[in-house]
Order: structure tokens, then sequence, then C-alpha cells
């Protein structure tokens, strides 16, 4: 049987809660799998360990004095372990992943294999710089190349992620200020009600006040706002473009100007420079500070705790600032500027960046070429607005039927009577296979949901997720059964998440039943 699209419709989904239950519990190769020390008893090992002799302890009376407390598993059981519990995670080689203001894009597999190149993933910080010379010229040629797209002079590379290379580009902002004798007196930062929470964070532990600037009704920043915010006590406004609603901001050469004029800097948070890569320099926008996500504008692993990699362009006013180490040339060849040159304000991290990272989006820069990056640019926002035109008659958006940049922004407005909130339509889309968009982000819009589809996207998947989409609120909208439970299918229903979140479980401890049958 076809659909209206000309596809052939999903089988009828069985009632798995009416199935015949399996002896095992598990539903064909959907297993129920239990935690490690419910496998393994802490009795017994998975491998034949000798006792040990006699020795003499060398660690200074820090040994352990008891146990370990890890069950005993043999090498297959703890393989099939993690593999079973792999099979429950959702990911970008699984489907699309939809997460706005996230960008989990595909990594192509060529960036990951030249990563993998011995004389990239095998070198060490420590080495003598003698050898390592092709990775200095890989990190210069990478410094090259987002000079070039950010149209910015210098770059620091030691930041170790987006949020960490923010903090960076403050300090630089921090340290030019120090040095003007003004530190005592510019004090605040200004944000935007939409921005990033990183931002008024990392202002804060930098020991700045934070001064929101509201967004006006299309969701962009007022450059009479930001003037109006602007006073003698003003250190920079940190501001994202594209901004968190997915808009771009029209005014950001006038509020530089503006920022500049009353003696602060303009931080521009990089997190969106996936939507305007080839086509805007943020340098000419007046920015003087950015991060920049390699994992979300180029080609590096996204999350699970890093190594990460968030470089940081500067413009001219704070480039003698940037943090040590740094790339430079000498008649000897390339070599690490270890120490700190006057007015930066110091390092960062202990050592150059994440080699990997740096090789990875090189390589993803070197084999898109300029006209490549700028097709990706227009390919993310092409996707986004077509999310936004196939949704626009059955889900509301707070701005209407404007264009967006890089991901569409809806609201719950639509929602209004069905009993249905945003999260029980997120849930739902579980059961459909896919993960939820992103929730209750930005701020600004109630009920928010924000969709990123990436330009790793084809067509075809994108119909794909809209079509889901579009089943889910036409049943949302006739009644909205079944939503308050959903997920059903999952493996472990819908989760308490406030409740995981306040008082989580950390460890392990057996059941009375379990500590009695041991």
């Amino acid at each position: 049987m076809l659909n209206r699209e000309g596809r052939p419709t999903a089988p009828a989904a069985r009632d798995l809660d009416a199935a015949a239950p399996s002896f095992t519990g598990a539903r064909a190769l959907e297993k129920d799998e239990p935690l490690l020390f419910e496998i393994g008893g802490l009795d017994r090992s998975g491998v034949d360990v000798e006792e040990a002799g006699d020795f003499a302890p060398r660690l200074g009376g820090l040994e352990r004095t008891r146990a370990i407390g890890l069950p005993g598993l043999s090498e297959p059981e703890t393989m099939r372990h993690y593999v079973r519990l792999s099979r429950m995670n959702y990911a970008i080689d699984l489907g699309i992943y939809p997460l706005g203001s996230c960008t989990m894009k595909h990594n192509p597999r060529l960036d990951e294999k030249v990563a993998r190149l011995p004389g990239f993933a095998d070198a060490h910080p420590l080495q003598p710089e003698s050898t390592v010379q092709g990775a200095l010229a890989l990190m210069k040629e990478l410094s090259r190349w987002l000079c070039a797209l950010t149209g910015m002079p210098a770059i620091a590379l030691p930041p170790k992620a987006g949020a960490h290379g923010e903090m960076c580009g403050m300090m630089a902002i921090k340290a030019a200020i120090e040095a003007s004798g003004e530190l005592e007196t510019r004090t605040t930062v200004l944000a935007p009600e939409s921005a990033h929470g990183t931002n008024p964070a990392t202002a804060a532990a930098l020991g700045f006040k934070v001064r929101a600037v509201p967004a006006r009704a299309d969701g962009t920043v007022d450059p009479g706002a930001v003037g109006e915010a602007l006073g003698p006590d003003v250190a920079a406004i940190m501001l994202t473009n594209p901004n968190t609603c997915g808009l771009f901001e029209r005014d950001a050469r006038e509020i530089a100007a503006r920022v500049r004029a009353a003696g602060g800097y303009f931080y521009g948070d990089g997190a969106n420079f996936n939507a305007i890569v080839g086509k805007v320099r943020p340098g000419d926008l007046g920015v003087d500070a950015m991060h920049i996500n390699l994992h979300k504008t180029f080609s590096t692993p996204h999350g699970g705790g890093g190594p990460g990699a968030g470089p940081v362009a500067l413009s001219e006013r704070l480039a003698r600032f940037a943090p040590a180490p740094a790339v430079v040339e000498t008649a000897h060849g390339l070599r690490l500027m270890e120490e700190p040159a006057g007015g930066s304000f110091g390092r960062m991290a202990a050592f150059h960046g994440q080699m990997g990272m740096f090789t990875r989006a090189l390589a993803y820069m070197m084999s898109h070429g300029a006209d490549g990056l700028r097709q990706a640019s227009e390919d993310a926002v092409l996707n986004a607005n077509y999310v936004r035109a196939r949704l626009a008659d059955v889900l509301s958006a707070p701005w209407g039927d404007r264009p967006c940049m890089h991901e569409a922004l809806f609201d719950d407005a639509w929602l209004k009577g069905t009993g249905v909130t945003t999260l029980d339509f997120a849930k739902a889309m579980i059961d459909e296979g896919f993960h939820p968009m992103t929730m209750y982000f930005p701020l600004v819009v109630h009920g928010a949901m924000l969709i990123e589809p990436t330009e790793s996207e084809s067509r075809r998947s994108l119909d794909e997720f809209i079509g889901a989409l579009r089943d889910l609120a036409r049943r949302a909208k006739q009644g909205g059964a079944g939503f308050a439970e959903a997920p059903i299918h999952a493996p472990r229903r819908r989760l308490d998440e406030t409740l995981a979140a306040r008082r989580p479980k950390l460890r392990w401890s057996a059941t009375p039943e379990r500590a009695a049958a041991e």
C-alpha cells in the first residue's frame, strides 16, 4: 500500500502489550538488560587471577583495604551487556537528530579516517617539536581557514569546547579592559533574553554583572534597546547570530557600532555559525571575539563529554590578549610559543588543544572547499525552511510565515484545548522512532519546539520525519488519546525526569531479596 507521496506505508503495528509474553521477557532482539551487578556476583571473577604472593606495597599507605566491589563477568558477558545497552541509544547513525540549537549533523567518515592516520592520532603533546612539524603545520593551516571564514585576524586554538571557548573570548575582553585601566568601572555584560544559558553564566563566572536585553516582537534584538542599556559600566554584549530563535540578527552591525562607541566589546556566540559559513563573515559585522563549535559547524564528534574543541576568533583589538600556546613560524621551523606574549591573559589549558578535532575539522574544510562550505550553510537553511513550510498548516509558529535560518521554531498555541503538552508530543515522537526536538527553548517562546534538521538530511528523510509529526498533530487534535502515556514502546516507558534529576541514584545497592539470596 502506498501513501499520498507514493511511498510504501509501514505495516500496521501489532499491539505489543497484548502479545504473549516470552520466557525471558525479551521481545525478539529487544532485551530487558539488567545491571552488571545483577548479572555477575561480587563473590566471583570472570577471569582466573592467581593469588598475590608476598610483596611490599609502594603506595605510601594509600592502598585499598577492602574488596573493590565489582561484579565478576566473563568477557563475552561483558561485551554482550554493553552492546545490548548500545542498542537502546539513539544516534545520528540511526536517524535524523532534530535537536534545535545543537546541530546534530553527520560527520563524514573520510574525516574520521584522516584523524586516525598515525602521524596525527599518535602525536603526543610532550614530543619534541622537531618530530611534530606536520601536526603544527595542520594547526597553522586550520587557523588560516578559520581566519578566512570569520574575517578576523587571530585564532586561539587551546579551548576544549564551545563553553570553554566562550570563557576564552570573554577572558580576552576582560584582559583588554584591565589593560585600559577600566576593570573597576566596566562591570556589566549585556545579554539578550534569548541567549544561550552559557552566556550569562560565563559573564557571571568572570565576575561581571549581567543585564538582560529584551527581544522585540519579531524575535530579534533592537539596537535601540541595546542603546538604552549601554553606559560607562558596560564591558561587552554577548550576541548569538543567527540567534536561538533561528533568526538572523539583521541589525548586528548597528549594535556593534553602538557598543564600540560606548567603549565596550562585541562577543559573538558562534554556536550557530554553521548557518552562515561562506555567506557572512562575523568580523565584518563588528564582532571582537567569537568561539567556533567545530562539532556543529565542521566535523568532529558531538557530545559524550569530549574530547572537544572550541577555537576562538579574535579581532585586531583583542589579538594580543590571546592565550598561549600558539603556533609561530621561526627560522628553524614551526614551534609552539608556550610563554604568554605581552598582553595575553595566560593559559586556558595545559596543552595546545585536541589534535583529533583539528584534523577532522580541517579535513572537512578542505574536502568541501569554500564553495562546498557555503553550500552546506545554504542546505542547512533550506532544510529548516522546508520543515517549517511543510508543518506550517498543522503547527503554530511564533513569527508566522517569516523564513527562518538553520532551525524552525514552533510554539504550543496549536495544542490549546487538546490536553496535550509539548512534553507529551515530544515523548510520542519516541514511539515513532525519532529523537524529540529541543523542547521549551528558547525561553522567550511558550512551549517551544525547536527543530534543526541540519544539512545532512535528504528530502526523503525529511519527508518521513515531517509525515510522522503531521500524523501526531492529527492525533493530538482528535483527542490526544495515549499521549500522556507515551512513549509506550521504549524500554523504560516514561520516566519521572524531575525526580531523576533531583534525586538520582548514583550507587547500586542490592535489594533485600537479592542480599538474602546471596
